[in-house]
């Protein structure tokens, strides 16, 4: 991953709040928001994990 770790970090926090909103509004149950959110958490530790190499 290119992008830089403040800017990986905005995303993951957009995409788990939209996550949360979509399943307070119903549109999604509790397995599929975690689910959603454990990908985010790993989208995210990829883009830590690329940071610490200097990538």
């Amino acid at each position: 991953m290119s992008e830089d770790l403040p800017e990986a970090v905005e995303r993951f926090l957009d995409a788990t709040d939209t996550a949360i909103a979509e399943y307070d509004q119903g549109y999604a149950d509790a397995d599929a928001t975690l689910s959603v959110v454990r990908d985010h958490v790993e989208t995210l530790r990829e883009a830590a994990a690329d940071g610490e190499d200097g990538r």
